[in-house]
């Protein structure tokens, strides 16, 4: 459902023949027969349009006013329907908030094509200039309406990883190129009742059936990485990775592009609001993180145990493996000064690994080797691990899996930086 209609009017039979022309399943119509109900309809769906019938028993012009004062931060379009003709009562409830004034009776077609008018405006006021979807504003509505469905549908959170990393490397206008693609394929998969609006630039929301939520989950993930390899060079195909360009990225690898997404299937317990309900999408999303390529997670009141959704603690615990032991000192000491949890060992069949792995290569670069078992291991994937080096052989270091190539000598401050991004990084 795309717009929310309510109508106030306290008859019976011509509300309920409005309804008729105007519900589809694009458009939801709601109506309410006293001012108590249409409070409590706007309080909870916030809707895209209010029609006003003169048949309340209050001054269809005071009564405009109110309605416009009680959805400020809204601002739905407001239409009035009156059996008057005068240009003076035309006049007076525009001027108290109505967008649109309408003379009862009032031929059909002519009703619906005006109302169709207003809401295809309303829609384009709220579209992402660059892809054309729903802003933030209006997906927040969405997900207010959903909450109070009696038939609740699937919601589905939609992110793109390692754009930024894209951009950096292949330009704006090629990461523009990469959404509108992904948008696309989306588009495709979507029947003509369900919802997608975007958040920010790299997060998208569906609402569909939950009859088919985790079919379309598994067929985006599949086709994106199916086309993805089209967007990069040969190179970096070739190489399995982006090598990031700039002075302060030039050693740093980057995973290509892919989709994350988190969805609910009526598991809606304890979700109590528009932004509860976001949040709950994004930490689901993030449990759908692997090394690389794209993947998705769905919650699901059969499968889903309680409080089984939490946000993940920062995992600031870094590990150090420096052959020079003034160095290593130095380095222990200013991340300890820094707040990080310097471990002194690790243990391979722990679970439960450092976020951080500075790691010394060796002359020999043996040390690469060891670079490349951790990579392997299922328990390292979330560890970032920084390979320190006097043989200055970039590629090798990041074909070994580092995910970050920091040649010596270098400045302790660089290292320190480059820490607190990998530790945001992990973070969201």
């Amino acid at each position: 459902m795309l717009s929310s209609v309510l109508i106030i009017d306290k008859r019976k039979e011509m509300p309920a023949k409005y309804k008729k022309s105007l519900e589809d399943s694009e458009t939801g119509v709601t109506i309410a027969r006293s001012l108590k109900e249409a409070i409590k309809e706007i309080q909870e769906s916030e809707p895209d349009m209010i029609i006003i019938s003169d048949s309340i028993e209050e001054n269809l012009a005071e009564f405009c006013e109110k309605i416009r004062t009680l959805t400020y931060n809204t601002r739905p379009v407001i239409i009035a329907l009156s059996k008057s003709a005068d240009a003076s009562d035309r006049i007076k409830v525009l001027e108290c908030g109505a967008d649109d004034f309408l003379s009862e009776p009032v031929n059909i077609d002519e009703f619906k094509m005006r109302i169709r008018a207003h809401l295809r405006r309303d829609i384009e006021n709220n579209l992402d200039n660059k892809t054309l979807l729903p802003n933030k504003k209006y997906v927040q509505k969405s997900l207010k309406r959903l909450l109070h469905m009696a038939n609740k549908p699937a919601v589905l959170l939609l992110g793109i990883e390692n754009l930024d990393n894209y951009k950096s490397v292949y330009s704006e206008v090629a990461g523009d190129k990469l959404i509108q693609t992904l948008i696309a394929i989306t588009r495709s998969t979507l029947d003509s009742a369900d919802f997608m609006g975007q958040i920010d630039e790299t997060n998208f929301i569906i609402i569909t059936n939950p009859y088919s939520a985790e079919k379309m989950a598994a067929f985006l993930t599949f086709a994106f990485d199916t086309v993805a390899p089209k967007f990069y060079s040969s190179q970096d195909v070739k190489r399995g990775y982006m090598l990031l360009k700039g002075d302060r990225f030039a050693g740093m690898r980057a995973n290509f592009v892919s989709v994350l997404i988190g969805g609910i299937i009526d598991n809606y317990e304890s979700v109590s609001s528009a932004d509860v309900l976001l949040e709950r999408l994004f930490s689901i999303k993030k449990i759908a993180k692997i090394p690389s390529g794209s993947n998705y997670a769905i919650d699901r009141i059969k499968l889903a145990g309680e409080n089984s959704v939490v946000e993940t603690a920062v995992n600031n615990s870094i590990y150090i493996k420096e052959p020079d032991e003034a160095l290593s000192l130095l380095i222990r000491t200013t991340l300890e000064l820094q707040g990080y949890d310097v471990v002194d060992s690790i243990n391979l069949e722990n679970p439960e690994q450092p976020g951080i792995i500075i790691l010394d290569s060796n002359d020999d670069m043996s040390g690469l080797d060891l670079c490349k078992d951790l990579k392997n291991m299922t328990n390292f994937v979330n560890t970032k691990i920084i390979v320190t080096t006097t043989v200055h052989d970039k590629t090798a270091v990041l074909n070994s899996g580092a995910d970050l190539y920091l040649p010596k000598p270098y400045e302790i401050s660089d290292l320190i930086q480059w820490v607190e991004y990998f530790i945001k990084s992990n973070k969201y």
